[in-house]
């Protein structure tokens, strides 16, 4: 099973790149994923665990043990500070 792991704004730069693919297994879990990611991009894995980071599956703000599918797409963002 193949999916999609997109990063934005600052989680891009910090990963350098925009997107990542991760090969996973059936019963995978967003934070079995980070440990994928964390291998991609060390200083991550550790955001996702330590809830830093906003995760969407599919449009979809999760918890981290959401089991994630063939084709799904995870989107990482930084928190956001609001304010006028």
């Amino acid at each position: 099973m193949m999916v999609t792991v997109k990063y934005f704004a600052s989680l891009k730069q910090m990963a350098g790149k925009e997107e990542d693919q991760f090969n996973v297994n059936e019963d995978t879990t967003l934070e079995q994923l980070s440990e994928l990611i964390e291998k991609s991009v060390p200083q991550l894995g550790n955001m996702v665990r330590e809830k830093k980071v906003i995760i969407s599956l599919n449009y979809d703000v999760v918890p981290l043990d959401t089991v994630v599918k063939d084709g799904d797409e995870i989107a990482l963002l930084p928190p956001f500070s609001g304010g006028i």
